[in-house]
């Protein structure tokens, strides 16, 4: 017997091209007058938002835009934004972007109803009320997070990466729109693929791990082998760019409803110490974190080599557990993932930040999911490795 799981998914997904035509009809659904929408710099000005409010006004919905979200989210981003939304009254949220606009959309759409500030709310089911209506248009296939009852938001005073974990977070409604990724550049492409990649192989071999996110988890990575490596090369094919949309929503299903595991209580360290983007950090990791976990999960490794198609159905699991490490070694490797210390992070710089990272690394929980769960030396070999 197994303890029941507890799934948090939208109420509404709306999933394919033109997906994000649904939007104007779905706010007023919710009875939403007035949005915040939230966005960072490069999306604010795309005709893709344009589009949508357009669409938006058409609808008798009224609209300010705050468009200054940072790659990776911060704590001023989301004070920065409520403030806007309160001076304009408004009673809705649409987070419009990748995943870092989308996580600062929850943070706003909580904040509005919540006293006190973000930090309070840091670990699991810790928000007391629920927030204003949140609508989420993921434009990366990438971070799932429009999904999910997830977000990560950085503490500028702590240099820590939050992770807030909460129901209240789930978006009333999200639309998964493929069309919007055509125009990604193939870094972006690579970095939020490969993150797509951890969040389905984290969520598969987690202990928390359950009958429900295996489904999702197993789609996820199964797209991803499918179709990142098309999307890289041929960013127009659609159907490896839908494939991909799949697959980092089937991502965000599985990981937020069993969790993440060790690539991702490493990651947030090394992008709250070195503005690494979330989904380069997570796939600078994931060979190195795999070849260390494989051992404790060999069944489930193994299996996800298989869905990938890189072992064969009739390999033993030591076999496809190592065609899966240097599968993903090579993968990196094909689509230009650089090594940390070609990040523009110093070798000076990165030993003087290891302790913390690791003891940041190992207070976040995420590491205690892992199969194979982690001392504080092992990250800071695992760390060096990467780097």
């Amino acid at each position: 017997m197994t303890s029941p799981a507890h799934i948090n998914i939208p109420s509404s997904i709306f999933i394919g091209a033109g997906a994000i035509d649904q939007v104007g009809p779905e706010v007023k659904r919710f009875g939403v007058n007035r949005l915040l929408i939230v966005s960072d710099p490069f999306m604010a000005k795309t005709e893709h938002l344009e589009h949508i409010l357009q669409a938006l006004q058409a609808g008798g919905i009224e609209s300010i835009t705050y468009g200054d979200v940072t790659p990776d989210p911060t704590d001023g981003n989301v004070l920065e934004g409520l403030a806007l939304l309160k001076e304009h009254r408004c009673d809705g949220v649409l987070a419009f972007g990748g995943g870092s606009s989308i996580d600062a959309g929850k943070g706003i759409a909580v904040m509005a109803t919540n006293s006190g500030h973000l930090s309070d709310y840091m670990g699991y089911n810790l928000i007391p009320k629920k927030g204003i209506p949140l609508f989420a248009i993921p434009t990366t296939a990438g971070t799932g997070s429009e999904m999910t009852r997830v977000t990560v938001i950085t503490d500028t005073s702590r240099h820590v990466k939050m992770m807030i974990l909460d129901p209240h977070l789930v978006p009333a409604a999200a639309f998964v729109d493929y069309t919007l990724t055509f125009t990604m550049p193939k870094p972006l492409t690579a970095h939020v693929g490969v993150d797509t990649l951890t969040h389905g192989l984290e969520a598969f071999v987690s202990r928390k791990a359950n009958a429900m996110t295996d489904v999702f988890a197993i789609s996820c990575i199964h797209q991803v082998g499918q179709h990142l490596q098309r999307a890289w090369h041929h960013p127009d094919d659609a159907v490896a760019r839908e494939g991909m949309m799949l697959a980092a929503s089937h991502g965000g299903m599985a990981f937020a409803n069993s969790s993440v595991c060790l690539v991702h209580g490493m990651s947030r360290p090394l992008g709250a110490m070195f503005h690494l983007p979330h989904g380069l950090s997570n796939a600078i990791l994931l060979p190195a974190v795999t070849r260390y976990s494989v051992s404790s999960a060999q069944e489930r490794y193994s299996t996800v080599a298989k869905t990938l198609g890189w072992a064969e159905v009739t390999e033993t699991e030591q076999m496809a557990c190592d065609k899966l490490i240097s599968g993903l070694e090579a993968l990196n490797a094909s689509v230009e993932i650089p090594r940390l210390r070609d990040c523009d992070i110093s070798e000076g710089n990165f030993m003087s930040a290891l302790d913390k990272m690791a003891e940041d690394a190992l207070a976040s929980g995420s590491p205690q999911n892992n199969p194979r769960v982690p001392t504080l030396g092992d990250i800071k070999k695992l760390y060096l490795e990467a780097y």
